[in-house]
């Protein structure tokens, strides 16, 4: 009896064993290759990752063994890192074709961003972020912020319980804050919204300030607006209204003295921030837009946006207008002390380029903002938590996608060299997993090739 019950235990466990090397026929495996670790910075290496269903289903340390996977994906000498977030997008509105609205959110994927933050929200985003959701296009994962709140769209205090509980009622991800709103109008939309529950975003209107706007625990406050202002003592006695594009006016009275101050405040209050830098570096800069127009991203956007982009900037930046090149060095040099206290001291930083913007193509912009934020003195390290834990940690989805774990989505992207060494090594893709999706760098340039073709026509 006892050799019975031997036999049968032992056929048991074969039969276990049988049934967990069975493979289903839609997993992909990515074999051997290095993932990195967003949280550690650790390397780990040699891995072999199984996708199903859209899901991270395991991870392996390599043994050699590719049997039974239908698709296999060589990782060899290659570096895997979750997908990355543009924190500051903007999505086309209906009045834009729905061809060039895919090719818009296309242009993100391309670059190995999965996941976009609306920053101007219209009611026609709300369904195209469920078509996202459902892998009904290419594209992103979508969070989009309410239409604008601003000095125009909310004038009293009716006017902001009204917009922010529509706003709330109809799904939208959070408010977008503009300038233009006079203070008791904006503690009215801070209170109302945390009513709802219902989170805010974006610039401070000069009526509220900076140490207000932390106080009042903004989810994120982006490219860094308010803080400039904030450095100008009260001694000074500025009309705040003077301060010009994002504090430019008030450059040669800012006291950096005063950085940790707001970055403390920061922390407390558990604002993040998104710097934009790239807008600084691109569109209010000494460069030129010839210059700026020569670059390969170009070709991806209409002769007419081209153009218009071309006119805007030479109205704020051309010799006529009086902008002054040394002044802007120590702007410049203001910011990116903020950018690197923020990182290093305060709450923490998100990725975020705002494309489409002048000369901030989408998905290519988001590397010059990396440039801009390595050159502050952020590390490489830094640089990607800011695109993939630390956005997921923001929208409470650390569950969802930000790091490369079991369960997780799958959107991953695949690269010839490690970014931990070379942060330039984000913009060299062998390919993007988007929800499980294979896209691989061949099929990335046919349809960029696409996108070029027909912004030419047009």
């Amino acid at each position: 009896m006892k050799k019975l019950f031997a036999i049968l235990y032992l056929t048991f466990l074969c039969a276990c064993n049988q049934a967990q090397e069975i493979i289903s026929p839609t997993a992909i495996l990515i074999s051997n290759t290095n993932i990195v670790d967003v949280r550690s910075g650790e390397l780990l290496e040699n891995r072999n990752i199984v996708i199903d269903s859209g899901k991270i289903k395991s991870i392996l340390e390599s043994n050699g063994n590719l049997k039974g996977y239908n698709k296999i994906i060589d990782g060899n000498g290659k570096f895997l890192i979750p997908g990355l977030a543009e924190m500051h997008a903007h999505i086309p509105t209906p009045s834009t074709h729905s061809e060039r609205i895919e090719e818009i959110l296309f242009l993100y994927v391309s670059n190995g961003i999965t996941t976009i933050r609306g920053m101007l929200g219209h009611p026609a985003h709300l369904s195209l972020r469920n078509t996202a959701k459902e892998g009904k296009i290419i594209s992103p994962r979508i969070f989009t912020s309410s239409p604008s709140l601003n000095g125009n769209s909310i004038k009293t205090k009716e006017d902001a319980i009204e917009k922010v509980t529509a706003y709330k009622k109809a799904g939208y991800d959070f408010l977008k804050i503009h300038p233009g709103i006079q203070r008791e109008v904006f503690d009215q939309v801070v209170e109302t919204a945390n009513e709802v529950g219902i989170r805010f975003a974006g610039h401070v209107p000069v009526d509220v300030g900076i140490r207000h706007a932390l106080e009042s625990k903004y989810a994120s406050i982006d490219h860094v607006d308010g803080f400039l202002e904030g450095l100008v003592p009260e001694s000074e006695k500025v009309d705040p209204t003077k301060n010009g594009f994002f504090g430019f006016a008030f450059t040669p009275l800012a006291d950096t003295s005063k950085i940790d101050e707001l970055v403390a405040l920061a922390k407390k209050n558990e604002v993040w921030i998104v710097s934009t830098q790239s807008l600084f570096e691109r569109w209010f800069a000494p460069v030129s837009a010839d210059e700026l127009l020569k670059q390969a991203e170009m070709k991806y956007m209409p002769a007419t946006t081209l153009q218009n982009w071309k006119e805007r900037k030479e109205q704020s930046t051309a010799t006529d207008t009086g902008f002054n090149q040394t002044q802007w060095q120590r702007f410049d040099s203001i910011r990116k002390q903020l950018i690197n206290a923020l990182s290093k001291n305060g709450h923490g930083m998100l990725l975020g380029s705002d494309a489409p913007q002048l000369f901030n193509v989408p998905g290519f912009s988001i590397h010059h903002e990396i440039s801009g934020m390595s050159d502050a003195g952020m590390t490489p390290l830094e640089i990607i938590q800011s695109g993939t834990m630390n956005p997921a940690t923001f929208f409470g989805m650390s569950d969802t996608f930000g790091e490369i774990k079991v369960g997780l989505d799958a959107d991953l992207v695949l690269l010839d060299s490690n970014p931990l060494t070379n942060i330039a090594a984000l913009k060299q893709l062998s390919g993007v997993m988007l929800q499980g999706r294979w896209l691989p760098k061949e099929e990335i340039d046919e349809k960029l090739a696409i996108i070029a073709q027909h912004a030419a026509q047009n």
